[in-house]
């Protein structure tokens, strides 16, 4: 008889296979991009203390030791549990480093995490070390099963999420820290050559005619349950903006006293401003000389042409009322990258290095519209809701996407923390109104 993990396994990949739009990437293709993503997220936490790796700073945030832990418990849950006679590491792991998988059993609690002093960073890493010879040792099995391969890119796909979150984790946990201290020892980014002092750029419109679009994936490559099927979807001609709001134009609406006017505010978003007395974005700090954020490179100057960032759905909303707009409906973001043509290939993401938006580069007057792909995540005035036809899976995989669409927001785009092997233009991210910690800021939108 399987065991309950084998069976939870089998059940999720039978979902999983169902749920897939399209054959995963070739077998040997597929081990050497397994490699490589498991390394990635090791190189993500090296440059941490184990110290660094085992604080939790809010119930939102994770553990870097748990996210290590997790992304590989993922993967003996799901795949090596299939394989006859591979033994966990440890039998414990499944509690301790299980997330929000109902099926597969009960977990330890989210806000506690931190509290999880042992296993100590060694043992996670030497889990990690036993998961991934397994995983090599299993290939040829593994390789010659469809079924498990779809789990195999799932899970790498999964990773790539926590690696985004390692970083955005680790962000909120050092500014905690009284000598904000830097993740890494890196040049932070060159802040760009703004407009004269006094002066805030306009926003660039760049018009659409609407009409009936499909959005939604379809086709060959991987794409999550939450982004098909594909459909058509009718939308009236509209405006949006040429890129994100920059820093520059949020302090405009800072200045203007945009966190003490009711009026532009959403009624739970007041409330928001009112309970947690916001004043200025996430990481924004007030010194003698001038505004500051902290970094992942530590305490920076504001970069007045850089996108503005850990902006909450609330501020979004606000900031575009205060400029005599809205903001874009996730549909219309879809359409404006597909018919621009908008590829992530030179976007700010994960891989440049620079760990912060940067302003954009000097383009022609003819370009499409800017800094869709990577930077800062941007808020879109939909929430997050199943696409018609949408169907949640059987299984524990059914769990990942669908049982969240309630009272979360779409984001689109991707982030300078974004690996860029995980990002397309169908992509659908999902946080609740009041989130601030991750790289979220504005594009404007209006009617045309």
């Amino acid at each position: 008889m399987d065991s309950p993990r084998q069976a939870a396994a089998a059940s999720a990949a039978a979902a999983c296979s169902a749920r897939l739009t399209a054959p995963p990437a070739s077998a040997s293709a597929l081990a050497a991009r397994l490699e490589s993503v498991r390394q990635q997220t090791l190189t993500l936490a090296a440059p941490l203390s184990a110290e660094d790796c085992q604080a939790q700073s809010m119930p939102d945030a994770s553990p870097v030791k748990w996210h290590l832990a997790h992304t590989t418990w993922f993967f003996e849950t799901f795949i090596l549990a299939r394989q006859p006679g591979y033994q966990p590491f440890n039998p414990d792991y499944g509690f301790l480093f299980n997330s929000y998988y109902n099926a597969i059993g009960d977990r330890h609690p989210r806000p506690q995490r931190g509290l999880l002093t042992r296993p100590p960073l060694s043992d996670v890493l030497a889990y990690r070390h036993h998961v991934d010879a397994a995983l090599r040792a299993a290939q040829a099995v593994w390789q010659a099963d469809p079924e498990t391969c779809a789990l195999v890119e799932l899970g790498m796909h999964h990773e790539q999420q926590h690696q985004e979150l390692i970083l955005t984790d680790v962000k909120h946990l050092l500014s905690c820290n009284a000598l904000r201290p830097a993740y890494a020892n890196v040049a932070p980014p060159t802040p760009a050559t703004g407009p004269a002092a006094g002066t805030v750029a306009g926003t660039e419109w760049i018009t659409y005619q609407g009409g009936i679009t499909e959005i939604g994936h379809a086709g060959p490559g991987f794409a999550f349950d939450n982004e098909g099927p594909a459909h058509q979807v009718f939308l009236q001609p509209y405006l949006l903006a040429r890129q994100p709001v920059s820093q520059e134009q949020y302090l405009a609406f800072m200045q203007d006293g945009g966190y003490e006017r009711p009026e532009l505010w959403l009624s739970l978003g007041w409330d928001s401003v009112s309970r947690l007395r916001w004043n200025a974005p996430m990481y924004w700090e007030h010194t003698a000389d001038g505004w500051m954020t902290f970094t992942l490179h530590g305490m920076q100057p504001l970069d007045p042409q850089a996108p503005v960032a850990h902006i909450s759905l609330f501020e979004a909303d606000a900031y575009a009322r205060w400029a005599g707009a809205r903001l874009p409906r996730e549909a219309e973001w879809e359409h404006a990258v597909r018919k621009a043509g908008v590829v992530p290939a030179n976007a700010n993401l994960l891989e440049t290095g620079a760990l912060h938006p940067r302003a954009a580069l000097p383009v022609a007057d003819a370009a499409p519209p800017l800094q869709m792909f990577g930077d800062i995540w941007e808020w879109t005035a939909s929430s997050y809701d199943p696409y018609p036809g949408f169907k949640t899976a059987a299984g524990a995989v059914g769990e990942y996407n669908g049982k969240f669409m309630c009272n979360q927001y779409v984001l689109r785009g991707g982030s300078c923390v974004t690996p860029r092997s995980h990002i397309r233009p169908t992509y659908r991210n999902f946080f609740p109104a009041e989130a601030r910690w991750q790289f979220t800021g504005i594009r404007l939108a209006r009617d045309a």
